[in-house]
């Protein structure tokens, strides 16, 4: 399997192999998702979405 089509082996390549930098940068990614999240959460009408609403299923 080469790195390209392994998710975690190509995020590790682009960081140079360094785990550290590889899982602050998902952190950091994570942090940005959910604050679009919660702008899409606000900017979006339940009565558009007929009832659904962009939510956060990972968080727990």
């Amino acid at each position: 399997m080469t790195p390209e089509s392994n998710p975690v082996d190509a995020a590790m390549a682009w960081h140079g192999g360094d785990p550290r930098a590889t899982i602050d940068a998902l952190l950091k990614d994570r942090e940005r998702l959910c604050e679009q999240l919660a702008i899409a959460r606000a900017c979006i009408s339940k009565g558009y979405t007929r009832g659904w609403l962009p939510g956060a299923e990972f968080e727990g």
